[in-house]
């Protein structure tokens, strides 16, 4: 069955699935083809008659992930120049009023897309809401520092979705009054940058950062060190200009190598702290102009501070990093001391007693790269006008030994667990009760602003803390760890 809205750029048509309309591959910009790549996103495109909307459209350039992660983590690849899309479900099109939920995918800002199955829309559309999923430039293309083209263009790419949405989700029946935007991981990077950007004001109401706070930004003088490294590879001037001449999977090949190199020596000489610090090649840049400053700076002195949030990571993010590539099992009680301090090796050592040197470091350095970065954005809102709420993942998959790893708790929000996909992670055999309450928190929110427990404060710290048979909030989990930190 099909269904047919009008809008600004001409007709659409998409498919009733399940009760559900779904439009997939709309397009919010034009084709970045050629100089374009590296441009600014245009206005978006108008065709004639009605165009058809039941395919996914094409993803930005990319690498593939690489074993084990590629029976991980799914990342279909479809190719087209017009990857600049977005995807609706939508409970009833000729319905007014309903709650908006816009989904920016993660993937270190160089993977990931819209077609991941984990993030299919139907669930939030079955429980009233409008979910619209966006792709955006990824690696070079996307985030690269050149001194002839605008900076982060990936983040400007889902600002014009976030306009894209303002004009046109009424006509799904949306709210352009009512949205939220979230994201997980470089998604969650991303929500964060946005809710410190003066250029976000009036594009969303509400935010979900999920496993990624203000921690995934880069100075611009290190920015420029990773492009020249990359220039250097390709045998080109590190020039947007240079870059456009390229084809793009020259240009994927190049930055995988560099990212790889990155990983293995993390130098900092040759591509400077920040870079090293956020252990990523091609993130947002701090560059003074579109991106001011650190996104938690700008918070701390109220930018966003209207915004209502919702921010939380899982119990062991860094086990997907750490396990399937064998880290853990090479690090025994001095490299421990030596890589998280003599201090944190003790005292989280103590507390996991039964735990592997290896585990131990995968506990600290999730609070390094994730948990400390939430809470200290959770702490810089305090007192303002707008309340935060905070969430922990505690559910540990027996697959692989991955714990509450980065990324499980996705098809959880999303309540996918049935996709192929999402056991990847999860491994068969996820508690389908556990995702009925936590999608179901996540649609509380998208409707009101409320998930269903008290908001955050730096006294009691109330976390609520999603695990099986039960979840409940729990205050200041684990606050020996965190105040190593302060």
């Amino acid at each position: 069955m099909d269904a047919v809205v009008t809008l600004k750029q001409g007709r659409l048509r998409g498919r009733v699935e399940d009760g559900v309309a779904v439009f997939r591959g709309i397009p919010y910009a034009p084709a970045p083809v050629g100089a374009a790549l590296y441009g600014e996103p245009g206005t978006p495109p108008t065709w004639e008659g009605v165009r058809d909307a039941a395919e996914f459209g094409p993803t930005a350039p990319k690498p593939p992930y690489q074993p084990p992660y590629d029976q991980l983590l799914a990342d279909p690849d479809i190719p087209g120049e017009e990857f600049l899309n977005l995807n609706v479900w939508t409970p009833d099109p000729g319905g007014s009023g309903l709650p908006v939920f816009v989904w920016i995918h993660g993937g270190a800002f160089r993977n990931g897309s819209t077609a991941v199955p984990t993030y299919d829309g139907r669930a939030f559309a079955r429980d009233g809401v409008v979910f619209v999923s966006l792709n955006y430039r990824l690696g070079v293309p996307g985030f690269g520092l050149f001194p002839d083209a605008a900076p982060n263009r990936g983040l400007a790419d889902q600002l014009a979705a976030l306009a894209w949405v303002q004009e046109n989700v009424a006509a799904f029946g949306g709210d352009p009054g009512r949205v939220t935007v979230a994201g997980e991981s470089a998604g969650a990077m991303s929500v964060t940058a946005l809710l410190s950007m003066r250029e976000s004001a009036g594009l969303f109401r509400q935010a979900v950062t999920q496993s990624g706070a203000g921690q995934g930004v880069v100075r611009a003088q290190d920015a420029r060190l990773v492009i020249g490294e990359t220039a250097k590879l390709l045998g080109v001037d590190a020039t947007a200009r240079a870059f456009a001449e390229l084809p793009p999977e020259r240009v994927v090949q190049a930055q995988q190598t560099v990212a790889g190199e990155l990983a293995v020596h993390r130098d900092a000489e040759r591509f400077g702290p920040s870079v090293v610090a956020a252990a990523m090649a091609f993130p947002p840049v701090v560059d003074g102009a579109f991106l001011e400053r650190p996104p938690l700076e700008a918070i701390a002195a109220g930018a966003g501070r209207d915004v209502t949030l919702l921010t939380g990571t899982t119990t062991d993010e860094q086990r997907l990093f750490l396990v399937p590539s064998g880290v853990t099992g090479f690090v025994d009680a001095q490299a421990l001391a030596a890589l998280a301090g003599p201090e944190a090796a003790a005292v989280y050592g103590a507390a996991r007693p039964d735990d592997s040197p290896g585990d131990v470091l995968a506990a600290v350095l999730t609070d390094r790269y994730f948990r400390i970065p939430s809470i200290r954005m959770a702490e810089a809102r305090a007192g303002g006008p707008a309340r935060t709420f905070m969430y922990e993942f505690a559910w540990r998959t027996a697959h692989e030994n991955l714990g509450a790893c980065h990324a499980l708790e996705l098809g959880f929000v999303f309540d996918t667990l049935a996709a192929p996909a999402t056991g990847g992670l999860t491994g068969g055999g996820a508690p389908q009760e556990l995702a009925r309450r936590m999608h179901g928190a996540w649609v509380r929110f998208a409707a009101d602003g409320d998930p269903g427990w008290e908001p955050y404060d730096p006294v009691r710290r109330p976390v609520m803390v999603f695990d099986e048979p039960a979840s409940g909030v729990v205050n200041d989990p684990r606050g020996d760890e965190r105040r190593l930190w302060d």
